[in-house]
């Protein structure tokens, strides 16, 4: 085996452990920590995708990478300002 593809089978485990405790950081209390969980899930997932893509080889996996990355900054921003407002 190449030590390339061991380390991105390494790189997904960690993404793996990632987007778990990425889940467990958005069911806390606070709507703080819920926009960090929700942006650090976001990146690990995209993250997945582009590591799982190279891997497969499939063919326009940094494509939807790329939008889920830029929706979930608007996302995050979007909801952010409103909460702003609320105050």
């Amino acid at each position: 085996m190449e030590i390339l593809l061991i380390s991105e089978y390494f790189l997904i485990v960690a993404l793996v452990i990632f987007l778990i405790v990425s889940m467990r950081i958005i069911t806390y209390k606070s709507v703080a920590m819920g926009l960090i969980g929700t942006s650090s899930l976001t990146l690990g997932i995209s993250l997945a995708l582009v590591t799982a893509g190279t891997i497969l080889n499939i063919g326009f996996f940094k494509d939807i990478a790329l939008a889920l990355l830029l929706l979930g900054i608007v996302g995050t921003v979007g909801f952010a300002t409103v909460l702003r407002r609320g105050n």
